[in-house]
C-alpha cells in the first residue's frame, strides 16, 4: 500500500462495562479475539485489533469498562481504559440506546472531552429500539459532550460498521501499517487461551464468583506427532467455597469449561487440544500486586 495515499493509527473503543465493546471488535475481525460475557468487567486488559483494508490500517483498542474500582485490580482496568485515550488517534464511544444519561457516562464524557482528540458516539445495540428514541439519545448526548461523528449501530448484527469504519478513517494520520496486513491482534495465543477459559467460566458460573477468578496457562506446548495442543491451566478464585462451585459436583462444572473451552481453542489454533484445568484459591489476588503482576495484570506496563 502506498503510504501517500493510506491511513493507519489508534482508535480507542470507550464506554461502561458491557456496552458492547468487545462483540465489535470480534465482528470486525471476523474472529473471536476479545471474550464476550453479559457480566459486568469481562474485560480486563486493553487488547489491540487490527482491521486492515485498502483505505488503511485502524489498530483498535478494547478496553476496560470504565467503572468505579472497588480494588486494585479495577484500578488496573481504569487506568488501562484511560491510557488508551492518551496513546490513540480517535476515541469511539460506546454507549447504550438510552436517553436517561447516569452519571458513569458524564465522568466518560468528561474524560474524552480533556483527551483532546476526535471523538465519534457510537450507539449501540440500535436495533433494539425505535429511529425516534435514536433521535432523543443523540440530543440528550449532545448536551453533555462534543462529537465530531454521531452513529447509530449495532456491533452483534453488523449494522452500520462500515460507516463506523469509514468514520474512524477519516481522522486518522496518512502512513505507513503497524502490522502486517493478515494480522488481526497482538494478543499471544497463549494468552487468548487464557481468556477463552475465563469466558467459558464467566458464562457458567453465577454472579459473584467471576469477579474474583482469573485464570493462568502453565503449559502450552504443540506435540511433534500428531498436532495436538497440550495446555495445563489454572483457574484461580479467592474463596474454598467459591473453588468447590467452580469444580461442582463430580467435578461436572469444571468438566463443563473445560469442554467449551477446548472447543473455542482447538478454533483458535485449528487443531486438537488436550485441555487440563485445575482450580486454586488465592484468597484476596485482586488486592495483590505480586498476584495482580503474576496474572497478567502489571500496572507498570501501562
Amino acid at each position: 500500500m502506498d503510504n501517500l495515499s493510506t491511513k493507519s493509527g489508534f482508535a480507542a473503543l470507550i464506554g461502561r462495562p458491557n456496552v458492547g465493546k468487545s462483540t465489535l471488535v470480534n465482528h470486525l475481525t471476523g474472529q473471536k479475539i476479545a471474550i464476550t460475557s453479559r457480566k459486568p468487567q469481562t474485560t480486563r486488559n486493553k487488547i489491540q485489533c487490527i482491521y486492515t483494508s485498502e483505505q488503511g490500517q485502524i489498530i483498535f483498542q478494547d478496553t476496560p469498562g470504565i467503572h468505579i474500582a472497588k480494588n486494585k485490580l479495577g484500578e488496573y482496568m481504569v487506568r488501562s481504559a484511560e491510557g488508551a485515550l492518551r496513546d490513540s488517534d480517535v476515541a469511539v464511544w460506546l454507549v447504550e440506546p438510552q436517553s436517561r444519561i447516569s452519571g458513569g457516562e458524564k465522568h466518560i464524557a468528561g474524560l474524552l472531552s480533556k483527551a483532546g482528540i476526535p471523538v465519534i458516539l457510537a450507539v449501540n445495540k440500535c436495533d433494539k429500539v425505535k429511529k425516534t428514541e435514536l433521535a432523543e439519545v443523540f440530543e440528550a448526548y449532545k448536551k453533555i459532550g462534543h462529537f465530531d461523528d454521531m452513529l447509530a449501530i449495532s456491533a452483534k448484527h453488523g449494522i452500520n460498521l462500515s460507516e463506523l469504519v469509514s468514520a474512524v478513517f477519516k481522522y486518522l494520520p496518512y502512513g505507513p501499517m503497524y502490522f502486517d496486513e493478515d494480522t488481526i491482534t497482538d494478543q499471544p495465543v497463549r494468552q487468548i487461551a487464557s481468556e477463552i477459559i475465563r469466558e467459558k467460566a464467566l458464562r457458567s458460573l453465577g454472579e459473584e464468583i467471576p469477579h474474583g477468578i482469573a485464570v493462568m496457562i502453565e503449559k502450552m506446548r504443540r506435540r511433534d506427532k500428531g498436532g495436538i495442543t497440550d495446555i495445563d491451566a489454572v483457574i484461580v478464585c479467592e474463596r474454598n467455597s467459591h473453588k468447590g462451585i467452580i469444580i461442582g459436583k463430580n467435578g461436572e462444572m469444571l468438566k463443563r469449561i473445560g469442554s467449551e473451552a477446548r472447543q473455542d481453542i482447538e478454533r483458535l489454533v485449528d487443531g486438537r487440544v488436550n485441555l487440563k484445568l485445575w482450580v486454586k484459591v488465592r484468597s484476596q489476588w485482586r488486592d495483590s500486586e505480586l498476584l495482580l503482576k503474576n496474572y497478567g495484570y502489571d500496572k507498570s506496563e501501562l
